[in-house]
């Protein structure tokens, strides 16, 4: 990605310097868990969750640990993957407000936080085991950087693109909260199946990496970005994280009615469609008769 020199985002939090950090840790949703030794499966099992806390079945019950935070302040300017990932949430901004514009809307940026181990958030603790995460509590994206070198060294999906696609589909999330998707799947909990919803999640999931596709078209559209290599590296990138390829990593056999996020094919399917397309229309997955 030829990234150098573009616009970087101010929404851009940076806590890695704040006291609560590695072995800091935490209650999420006011219970315990004590996460250890962080295996792949874990870290895997998270990665690119709407919010883990959801999944955990901690965002109803209790309150948030509530941990006093100094004001807000900007990565260095001289921290390369900090002005990394400042120019993807940029590009996000830029390709979602264009979308919006379309629409008739204005669009309303997500914030970015930087954090190392774990930190306070509207949705409970968010500990970097649970991998990038959105809570559609305070509307922020939490990201501990350290997971790009997970992504790259145990997950095999190294490069600059796959790094991008990550805070895309975070920030996916967020336009699905905007438009009162993530409210609507989140409000059949426990009216349904556990099985039930499971699909729902795999749809909302997918719908994200759809989503993801659509920053990926409009932002090459208006940089012309992308290098040879680049789509291949978030393809792979989503083939490593889908459901099938991480329970066939952990326990060798795969049980679909458990996925939350959707199979590798899928992942890749959606994203191509919206990366093909650039419609926000063409990504509903929740009227798709086949994933």
């Amino acid at each position: 990605m030829r990234w150098e020199g573009q616009r970087q985002s101010d929404n851009v939090e940076d806590r890695r310097s704040g006291g609560y950090g590695r072995g800091g840790g935490g209650l999420l949703g006011g219970r315990g868990i004590g996460l250890g030794t962080i295996v792949i499966a874990l870290i895997a099992w998270g990665v690119f969750g709407i919010n883990p806390l959801t999944f955990l079945g901690m965002a109803g019950g209790g309150s948030p640990a509530v941990v006093q935070q100094g004001p807000a302040q900007a990565p260095p300017a001289d921290d390369q993957n900090a002005a990394f990932v400042s120019t993807i949430l940029a590009s996000t901004e830029d390709a979602w407000g264009q979308v919006y514009r379309e629409n008739g809307a204005q669009y309303r940026p997500p914030r970015l936080v930087l954090f190392r181990g774990a930190t306070p958030t509207a949705c409970g603790t968010g500990q970097s085991a649970m991998g990038p995460f959105y809570c559609p509590g305070d509307q922020k994206v939490y990201l501990d950087m350290d997971f790009f070198d997970t992504l790259s060294r145990d997950l095999g999906a190294p490069g600059e693109f796959a790094r991008a696609y990550v805070v895309a589909h975070e920030v996916g999330h967020h336009v699905q909260n905007l438009m009162g998707l993530t409210g609507k799947v989140d409000s059949m909990r426990g009216r349904v199946s556990q099985a039930q919803q499971n699909a729902l999640s795999v749809r909302l999931e997918l719908q994200a990496d759809c989503f993801a596709g659509i920053w990926a078209n409009r932002s090459q559209q208006a940089k012309n970005w992308l290098e040879q290599g680049d789509i291949e590296s978030a393809m792979n990138a989503a083939s490593k994280i889908g459901d099938d390829a991480l329970q066939k990593r952990s326990q060798g056999y795969a049980v679909p009615d458990s996925f939350t996020h959707g199979s590798s094919a899928q992942r890749q399917r959606w994203f191509m469609q919206g990366l093909k397309t650039g419609s926000v229309q063409a990504c509903d997955t929740f009227s798709a008769q086949g994933l």
